[in-house]
């Protein structure tokens, strides 16, 4: 029986995480394309291949360690017949298996970092959106939603945008921060159980820090812009008010929405 703990160089402890790390590794050691195509090469990465199929798969995992459980405690443990076997059908056969899984790694691999790349877009552009929007409202200081300029239909649709945006904000926030960043619990847990600590590189803490004073930092950097070059008008006093007014809340949300909802149609009609 192959040892799949052996083929991809873990220790039989080692967390998910740490099988998930040892898999990229060798497989990025032993792509086809980085190896002239050589056939002992594409042997060796179906079998890592082999091996993550089933080492990161929980129940797979469980009832594999059953499995060579029992075969360590068995004299007759005996390996796989079919892949020991020089029969020229056998050898074609390995073959054109071995074949089959790198071809389907490689699409995985391609899907899993596409599908990371996404995710990590889809919390950078409201970010930088909202960053962006806060230095630009500072900097203008308008003064549009409590003029005599608007309606009260233009409010409501300013106050409906805003609530959707904000809620959106929260969303992306929120799926960022389970995807990106480590609870600081966690750390305290795995001292105390010995597992692993978050290889993520931020907690929640500094995350929610980071954006905090970026808002701030934009805020004050835009009033400052606007005060030092004396942004007035005369001609369009819905703009450049002399104190931020509420549109500096209302604002940046909307155009966070909006930005993110191009960014989605272009994510789209890329697929």
């Amino acid at each position: 029986m192959v040892n799949y703990y052996e083929t991809l160089k873990v220790s039989p402890k080692a967390s998910r995480n740490e099988i998930k790390s040892a898999y990229r590794r060798l497989a990025r050691k032993l792509h086809p394309d980085k190896n002239n195509g050589s056939e002992q090469t594409a042997i060796a990465f179906a079998a890592i291949a082999e091996a993550y199929e089933v080492l990161g798969n929980p129940k797979q995992r469980s009832a594999y360690d059953k499995r060579l459980a029992a075969v360590v405690h068995s004299t007759n443990g005996n390996g796989d017949s079919v892949f020991a076997s020089s029969n020229s059908h056998a050898q074609r056969w390995r073959q054109l298996i071995y074949e089959h899984r790198y071809n389907e790694i490689i699409d995985r691999m391609i899907a899993e970092e596409r599908k990371e790349s996404q995710a990590l877009q889809k919390f950078l552009f409201p970010v930088v959106a909202l960053f962006v929007s806060t230095l630009t409202v500072a900097i203008v200081r308008p003064n549009l939603f409590l003029s005599d300029y608007v309606g009260t239909f233009f409010r409501i649709i300013v106050v409906s945008f805003f609530i959707v945006g904000v809620i959106h904000i929260v969303g992306r926030v929120r799926e960022a921060f389970d995807r990106f960043t480590y609870d600081d619990e966690d750390i305290h847990e795995s001292i105390l159980d010995e597992t692993e600590l978050p290889s993520r590189q931020y907690s929640r803490y500094q995350m929610t820090a980071m954006l905090i004073g970026g808002i701030v930092i934009c805020f004050g950097l835009g009033l400052t812009i606007g005060y030092v070059f004396e942004l007035r008008s005369l001609t369009e006093p819905y703009l450049f008010s002399a104190f931020p007014q509420i549109d500096v809340l209302f604002f940046p949300p909307i155009f966070v929405l909006v930005v993110d909802a191009m960014h989605g149609f272009l994510l789209r009609s890329e697929a």
